[in-house]
């Protein structure tokens, strides 16, 4: 008996402890950046569902911006097709869009709204071609001579773009009933061309397009560690450029903590680089005092 009222009083306290961040979120929109191992566990793939069906029926307007690397790399492997990447970038050759606007756009997103749908959500999936929403122009990457006298190499990766720019409507118009977007980083140029983008690029400009409340980047990691491997919970602007200037944030932290500051520092109240690989991650950042990873605020 004493072990059950425990666990009652348990469920209380966490009840009770996520009421205040139910109310001071309510209707307010938080944008979640979905890959990593969140995506192909089984057990973490039901509980991000479960997330954001609950963070809706409570009020809140969750937006998942949804990556899918490794998907597109079996898929490309299983039709003898090798990866090739430059910079971190995929070598995006036409047949290469071909397959990654089916795995982004078809698969991955489809089998994210259809987990969502089963937990009790109502979830739309889209790409950036859908309403205009992800205007984007074509990356180019440059490699330096070895020689200073020479200009810089001009490296064309194909399909690889840059979000130019984002129109909301459709996103507002899906956020303002009970329905849950979820969108593939897929973009189009005003030549026609479909481009390839950066889930973590398209979760932070669309955060700041729609004046988020939260940018939530789900990584594989513990959040911004210090030179002790501790998750730092909470920064600020400045305290994150301090750490950058000592190194401490580096390689493949640095670019997912760029978007985050371009995001606070355009307006967007806090950015939060959390561990995906736990349960119910999105929840216990959200609703919880503790968290599991780091908070940016401006």
């Amino acid at each position: 008996m004493t072990n059950a009222i425990q666990l009652t009083k348990d469920r209380a306290r966490i009840l009770i402890e996520a009421l205040p961040y139910i109310q001071r979120f309510q209707g307010k929109t938080i944008v979640i950046k979905y890959g990593g191992n969140a995506m192909v566990d089984e057990a973490l793939k039901s509980s991000f569902a479960r997330d954001v069906v609950l963070m809706k029926l409570v009020g809140m307007n969750p937006v998942v911006v949804h990556g899918g690397g490794p998907q597109i790399g079996k898929v490309l492997e299983r039709i003898g097709k090798k990866s090739e990447f430059v910079q971190g970038m995929r070598v995006t050759d036409r047949e290469t869009m071909d397959v990654v606007e089916m795995v982004l756009g078809g698969l991955v997103n489809k089998e994210i709204v259809n987990l969502i749908n089963q937990h009790g959500g109502k979830a739309v999936g889209l790409t950036g071609k859908d309403g205009g929403l992800i205007r984007a122009r074509k990356m180019v990457l440059t490699k330096k001579a070895e020689d200073e006298k020479f200009p810089s190499e001009i490296i064309d990766i194909g399909h690889v773009g840059e979000v130019q720019g984002i129109d909301p409507r459709v996103v507002s118009l899906l956020d303002s009933g009970a329905f849950i977007p979820v969108i593939a980083p897929i973009g189009v140029g005003e030549d026609g061309e479909t481009y390839n983008i950066n889930a973590d690029v398209v979760a932070g400009k669309l955060s700041i397009t729609l004046q988020a409340e939260k940018l939530i980047l789900l990584t594989n990691t513990s959040g911004v560690l210090d030179k002790e491997s501790k998750v730092i919970t909470g920064l600020s602007v400045k305290q994150v450029n301090d750490l950058i200037a000592d190194g401490t944030i580096s390689g493949g932290m640095l670019p997912k903590v760029n978007y985050a500051l371009d995001a606070v520092l355009s307006g967007v109240r806090s950015a939060h680089i959390i561990d995906g690989r736990i349960e119910h991650a999105v929840l216990l950042e959200v609703f919880t005092n503790e968290g599991v990873g780091t908070l940016i605020r401006a």
